[in-house]
């Protein structure tokens, strides 16, 4: 299926590993020119070189000036920005008890602050093209709080409110703006969190991970590639009437309507 984007620029934030790694190889491989980031810059730039036309640039997104800085070098390497895909590292896991002054803030400024700072050095010149493309990748926990990740709901969260809003703002300038929740997907991420619970409950990780793909109908971890997959085809031009929306990749796990 071809989406329609060969040709346009995408930056992925955070995409050195993980999800935001998969969103960036999808959208290569649809003949976007990709803009991979990360604080990591010699990960980035090598990542950037197994793609057809990319460039890898270090940035970090918590720096005040870090995502004025990430645009700026996508403009100066492609011209402008077409696609926008949002991500960044979840905080520890947490119990909303355990949670502090200092921890709140620092998962609002990680999850909604530099979001909302990439989005306003982007969306000017998305306005005046008439066409872009916002997609947050964000958590099954937007959907349904997850427990003992009490800072990554509350920061997800806000940043799906704040989207929601923006949406109905853009629409009519040709750009859409949707957030892809991931369910268990097999990334060092999760594997991470599979071993928090499984130190937190006094189990094996075998366990805690053989639990965890039951509580899937699927009866599986996801593949990145198949997330990668989904993210494109938001980005795409067959996704022009799909907007403000949160769309589940999660074989089925949030049982929620």
């Amino acid at each position: 299926m071809d989406l329609g984007i060969a040709g346009r620029v995408a930056v992925v934030a955070a995409s050195t590993s993980g999800l935001g790694q998969a969103v960036a190889t999808a959208l290569a491989a649809e003949g976007t020119r990709v803009v991979v980031s990360g604080r990591r810059g010699d990960r980035a730039r090598e990542i950037a070189a197994g793609f057809p036309d990319a460039v890898g640039v270090e940035a970090d997104l918590a720096a005040p000036d870090g995502p004025r800085r990430l645009i700026e070098a996508a403009v100066a390497a492609f011209g402008q920005v077409d696609i926008l895909v949002l991500n960044g590292p979840g905080p520890r896991p947490s119990l909303a008890a355990d949670v502090t002054d200092a921890d709140l803030t620092a998962a609002i400024d990680s999850l909604l602050l530099a979001q909302q700072r990439l989005i306003a050095q982007a969306l000017p010149g998305m306005r005046q093209r008439r066409w872009g493309r916002l997609l947050a990748i964000g958590s099954s926990g937007v959907a349904v709080p997850l427990p003992g990740l009490a800072l990554s709901n509350a920061g997800r969260a806000a940043l799906a409110a704040y989207l929601k809003t923006l949406a109905a703002e853009v629409a009519a300038d040709g750009i859409t703006v949707n957030m892809l929740l991931p369910g268990r997907i097999a990334t060092d991420r999760v594997a991470q969190l599979d071993a928090a619970r499984a130190a937190r409950e006094h189990r094996p990780v075998a366990e805690v991970e053989t639990a965890s793909r039951a509580s899937i109908p699927l009866g599986r971890y996801g593949a990145p590639a198949e997330f990668g997959a989904v993210a494109a085809f938001l980005c795409g031009a067959g996704a022009a009437y799909v907007t403000g929306a949160t769309v589940r990749c999660d074989g089925g796990l949030i049982p929620a309507v």
